[in-house]
């Protein structure tokens, strides 16, 4: 069976060893990667690793989409020949870490679970900031460990999905959040459950990019969402742009909606022992151990530069000065989309 997970990256080169080697612990057998005008060797080090055989590696350096960089890139997966060999496939960006809770904790697993499903959705669980300040070379998930409740009523955002899906041409092309293009002689057929394993209703086979919220979504998948990380890291990311809606500078709004600390959740930990290996064999390569090392000086180099500007120098001070975010009460957010809604009718 092949499991095929597909990224985007732009000036990540920091994070891509450790993320990979999770991935391929957790049961992926292909990886395809989109790299995005590049200045940190990123795309030197997918090229690398292109080259011993671990992933496919493809340069997206423009022109865009105007959608964005991730659009363009997906745009171009739909027909390549390791996307139409996959039996599975899960879009995902590298701040994304597959968090599987049911027998060894693989995607095969976690399909054994499922196994009418047509897809899968994998709701975020965010993971705040937790007081980090400057930017460590530490794999991301021992360093955040903090993350929004269980149950959220607001942001919407917070139960946003990635969609494990079936490659049975249900669906002709990949989606950022969930698949697309659908096949009207066979969607309707579509089984659709999410990561408790409850059948989901037909509006999820053609729209839906966001779980219900309110309630656990989490019991036998979640998808680790760490998008803060360190202040440093936020400030270079806001530097690097998004990579879905390239316009939208990332700002203290972005920041507010996804520095949640209230709970702690360890259970990605408990994938380190099958991921090190991975990890120190990559490691093992001298060529990938220098860029990886290249990589995290230039990070620090960067934002030193950036705070030579004053629009990134004012974020960084509005940053240290913003407390964690708390999540609101279900009375709370019943006034927010009391009023969304009124919004939506007028």
């Amino acid at each position: 069976m092949r499991i095929l997970a597909v990224l985007t990256v732009r000036n990540e080169a920091a994070f891509l060893l450790d993320w990979l080697a999770h991935h391929k612990a957790v049961g992926f057998t292909d990886f395809l990667v989109f790299s995005n005008d590049c200045q940190d060797g990123t795309d030197e080090m997918l090229d690398r690793l292109n080259d011993m055989g671990e992933i496919v590696h493809l340069r997206n350096d423009g022109p865009y989409d105007q959608r964005g960089i991730q659009f363009t890139a997906l745009k171009k997966a739909e027909k390549l020949s390791i996307v139409q060999a996959a039996d599975w496939i899960l879009p995902l960006d590298v701040d994304e870490f597959v968090n599987i809770h049911v027998g060894d904790r693989t995607v095969p697993a976690l399909l054994d679970a499922l196994p009418e499903a047509t897809a899968i959705t994998l709701t975020w669980r965010l993971f705040g900031n937790a007081g980090q300040v400057a930017y460590q070379d530490t794999p991301v998930p021992r360093l955040f460990t903090r993350a929004a409740p269980v149950v959220m009523y607001w942001p919407w955002r917070s139960a946003m999905f990635k969609t494990l899906y079936r490659n049975d041409g249900t669906y002709k092309k990949v989606g950022v959040h969930r698949p697309r293009n659908a096949d009207p002689d066979r969607v309707n057929a579509a089984r659709w459950f999410d990561g408790e394993g409850r059948e989901l209703d037909g509006q999820f086979r053609a729209r839906r990019i966001f779980s219900n919220y309110g309630r656990s979504n989490y019991a036998l998948v979640q998808l680790n969402h760490y998008p803060l990380g360190a202040m440093h890291s936020y400030v270079l990311k806001a530097d690097r742009g998004r990579a879905v809606h390239s316009d939208d500078v990332l700002g203290m709004d972005y920041w507010v909606e996804r520095n949640f600390n209230t709970a702690e959740d360890t259970s990605i930990l408990g994938l380190t022992e099958r991921a090190e290996p991975i990890r120190d064999t990559f490691a093992s390569d001298p060529e990938l151990a220098t860029l990886h090392d290249e990589a995290v000086a230039w990070r620090q180099t960067r934002f030193e530069e950036l705070m030579m500007q004053e629009p990134y120098r004012a974020l960084f001070g509005r940053l240290m000065m913003t407390p964690p975010s708390t999540p609101l009460t279900l009375p709370q957010a019943q006034v927010l989309l009391r009023h969304a809604t009124t919004a939506r009718i007028s």
